[in-house]
């Protein structure tokens, strides 16, 4: 987040924050904090964490570990009637039996105010009051001024639409004239139309309150139209921060590329510094600091390609699709086994033989997350092996090169000496093009639902996640669809073993 800004100018600041439930992990040490009068939106799948970092900010969950500042004070165990917030939900919970202004008001009903006071005997008392009513009356006003719903005051709550209930919900938040408001997805029951309105309102008020708004969405265009921070979630974990323009032209990791606006992913390599290879061309980038033909992941935008004749441009394809979108085309164009997305005002026709021009600038390469899976294993009574939530079958007899087995299963050293392998601890690698997907539970050694997939040009690459929070990462051509239940075949050779360093180096 703009580290230049002063100190002083956090209201909130999550310290190596945690949140566990049942031994889940749902919030893994997130460390952030937000400017007094911004507007930061935590964005992410469902699932990410973003809304359970939201109600520990407001008190409703209290962090497993960690600490939460407000202006420099821990109220981590803070509850949540004693910390300067108010909360908007997705469900109004709006008061069906009271008007407009008895729901906006509720809250200042039960308001108490310190009063002092001289007795009779002349002696100074302090005593909690209610609050008058003409100033109830005035901050109601003020409050369904600013969500411009000026006269709505006797309304009943049921003649109201549900962008007019979702305002109202919001006046019964600010009229407490909070420090903080936190929003969690609020516009999400509101049809397409009424959320982008509310979407331009809900920025303006952002401007008029001057007071700092903490935002929850899955939503990428919400987040992308009003906040001034954007915070990528998933899986529990930041994956980036930073302005909306930032966090769009700059992903820092294909998730974050997928996630937000469209995207061409591809696997590639640099050679050198200022030379990426992908799709089987080399291209011009101004990217460097990576070793030497070191695995890269490449992100072009799909706005950002030119269309060119076909003998104007080295890497050449056949337009397969071309559909108007409103404002530009979607067009989409197989060059050999890569299909790479563009963005167009101009439309060629399907069929047209083409090439296509990227500029060094809008090439974005950054270093793959996942390269290979690695899991620490156990060799089983079977000569197989235990890792990741499954037990497969392996090669046991690499773990000691010239070795074999004999017809009792013991491991045969090259030495003659016989080793009982049982309980051994190994190390477990495999490639993210060895593992394949299957429906049929019973067929892979390991099973699980799909949590995350990403298009990569030419495959797909998901990660399964088994009942005990294993993840594989493989690439497959297939399509699956997320959270489907899968079983994880992993051929016999491509498990790839070492034995396990024991502390001290020995093994």
């Amino acid at each position: 987040m703009a580290m230049e800004k002063q100190e002083s100018a956090k209201i909130i600041e999550l310290v190596d924050v945690c949140k566990t439930f049942d031994g889940v992990s749902v919030v893994e040490n997130m460390n952030l904090y937000v400017r007094k009068g911004e507007f930061i939106t935590f964005l992410g799948p469902s699932g990410c964490g973003k809304t359970t970092t939201l109600r520990m900010i407001a008190g409703f969950d209290m962090p497993t570990s960690g600490k939460i500042l407000l202006n420099g004070e821990d109220i981590s165990h803070l509850p949540p009637n004693r910390r300067p917030v108010n909360t908007v939900f997705q469900k109004y919970a709006l008061f069906p039996h009271l008007n407009v202004f008895e729901n906006i008001a509720f809250g200042l009903k039960q308001k108490r105010i310190p009063t002092t006071y001289i007795d009779k005997k002349g002696r100074e008392k302090v005593k909690q009051e209610k609050l008058p009513k003409a100033l109830i009356a005035e901050k109601v006003k003020k409050a369904l001024e600013i969500v411009d719903l000026s006269g709505f005051e006797k309304r009943s709550i049921t003649t109201l639409s549900g962008g007019q209930q979702q305002r109202i919900a919001i006046a019964r938040a600010i009229v407490n004239e909070p420090e903080i408001l936190l929003l969690d997805e609020p516009l999400g029951a509101l049809d397409l139309k009424m959320r982008k309105e509310m979407q331009l309102e809900l920025k303006a008020m952002h401007k008029r309150l001057g007071i700092t708004f903490i935002y929850v969405t899955h939503d990428q265009e919400e987040a992308l139209t009003m906040s001034d921070t954007i915070v990528v979630m998933a899986d529990g974990a930041i994956q980036q921060i930073g302005t909306p323009e930032m966090i769009y032209n700059e992903p820092k990791n294909t998730f974050v590329a997928d996630f937000i606006g469209e995207s061409n992913i591809f696997t590639g390599v640099m050679p050198k510094d200022n030379l990426v290879r992908f799709c089987g061309k080399t291209f011009d980038c101004v990217d460097g600091g990576f070793e030497k033909d070191e695995p890269v992941d490449i992100v072009v935008r799909p706005e950002d390609i030119d269309i060119k004749p076909y003998d104007e441009a080295p890497l050449k394809g056949k337009v397969t699709s071309v559909i108007f979108k409103g404002i530009h085309y979607q067009i989409l164009i197989q060059c050999g086994r890569y299909e790479i997305e563009v963005q167009s005002t101009d439309a060629p026709k399907v069929g047209d033989m083409v090439s296509v021009f990227i500029e060094p600038n809008d090439i974005h390469v950054m270093r793959k997350v996942f390269r290979v899976n690695k899991f620490t294993g156990v060799i089983t009574k079977r000569n197989t092996v235990e890792f990741g939530d499954g037990e497969f079958e392996c090669d046991v007899t690499q773990l000691y090169p010239g070795s074999h087995l004999d017809e009792e299963g013991y491991l045969i050293t090259a030495k003659g000496e016989k080793l009982d392998l049982t309980d051994t601890e190994v190390n477990v690698e495999v490639g993210l093009h060895d593992i394949t997907m299957s429906d049929n539970l019973k067929e892979g050694g390991a099973q699980g639902h799909i949590i995350s997939l990403i298009y990569k040009s030419e495959y797909y690459r998901y990660i399964v996640r088994t009942e005990n929070e294993e993840d594989y990462v493989l690439a497959c051509e297939d399509l699956w669809n997320e959270n489907d239940l899968v079983s994880l075949i992993i051929p016999k050779d491509k498990i790839r073993l070492s034995l396990k360093v024991a502390e001290g180096g020995k093994q």
